[in-house]
């Protein structure tokens, strides 16, 4: 998510075509949700300019609000896949992993946005940076059994949190968007009765019972714990993860007389998130013969 660039102040004292290119683009190819924000002016926080962008949605009538919802990209589509769409959208759907699909995955998302099309009329829309792979594909199969009026609601709402993310990422004051989550670690050394210094940490995203994509690594400080979160600053997206603790090297680089190999070597926690927004903190509490885990905060 790009850094914050604009305040408040600054985006009520300009005039509204200078207000409507600053934030024209928070709502895919509809520059007119933000010159309608702007007659809403001032702003006291940044939630009421979001909420005065949503309102110039919600009001207005439905062709224009079709034709908002009509011209987002589809997921891992020919144009996302030829850079013909919005920086924006170029961004979120490369966070997600959808400019590096095998052409086997390319022919699956193909195939479903093709029917999501036909059935709907307007292009899946899901809020991709609130979602790993395999929850992306779960919610797009599922929501193909949706009814019309139903799918409509929920591409809406999606639209709502695809704008609120943009936003928080563009426009800094009173009142920020909660859209951002963490996920974090930290490893204490029970033998030694302090944290451990110098363990390798990944983790990984579960695609599947085959794949998994490494998202961070990092190695604990002397506090036992990463220098920053292993995903901050973003949502965490939804889905299977697993931390793998180097745990074997650390013991045998202090001094413990371990067998080769060692009884504990690589451990892994294997944890689930089902909330972008939440702070999810996973430590791992060890010996050289035995771990522990638990949701701390």
């Amino acid at each position: 998510m790009a850094s914050a660039s604009l305040t408040l102040a600054a985006l009520d004292a300009m005039s509204t075509p200078d207000f409507t290119a600053a934030l024209g683009a928070i709502y895919e190819h509809a520059p007119w949700v933000a010159a309608a924000a702007a007659a809403r002016r001032p702003f006291a926080t940044v939630e009421a300019l979001a909420d005065a962008m949503r309102r110039a949605i919600e009001e207005a009538p439905d062709p224009q609000r079709h034709a908002l919802l009509a011209g987002h990209p589809e997921l891992a589509g020919r144009a996302a896949r030829s850079g013909h769409i919005e920086p924006a959208s170029v961004e979120e759907q490369a966070a997600a992993g959808l400019d590096r699909l095998s052409e086997a995955e390319y022919a699956r998302f193909e195939a479903l946005n093709a029917a999501y099309r036909a059935r709907f009329g307007i292009p899946f829309i899901l809020c991709v940076k609130r979602h790993g792979r395999a929850s992306l594909l779960r919610s797009f199969e599922a929501r193909l059994a949706s009814d019309p009026e139903t799918e409509r609601r929920t591409a809406l709402a999606e639209v709502f949190r695809i704008g609120a993310i943009r936003l928080g990422g563009l426009v800094e004051g009173a009142g920020p968007l909660r859209t951002t989550g963490s996920l974090s670690t930290h490893v204490l050394d029970t033998v030694r009765g302090r944290p451990a210094a110098g363990v390798g940490v990944e983790l990984h995203e579960i695609v599947s019972a085959e794949d998994s994509v490494l998202v961070a690594r990092a190695v604990t400080n002397a506090d036992g714990r990463t220098d920053a979160p292993l995903i901050g600053g973003r949502p965490v997206p939804i889905g299977t993860y697993e931390l793998r603790f180097a745990l074997g090297a650390y013991h045998r680089a202090a001094g413990h007389d371990l067998p080769d190999p060692p009884f504990l070597d690589i451990v892994p926690l294997r944890f689930g998130v089902s909330d972008p927004e939440g702070h999810y903190h996973v430590p791992l509490v060890a010996t050289p013969w035995s771990f522990q885990t638990y949701r701390g905060s």
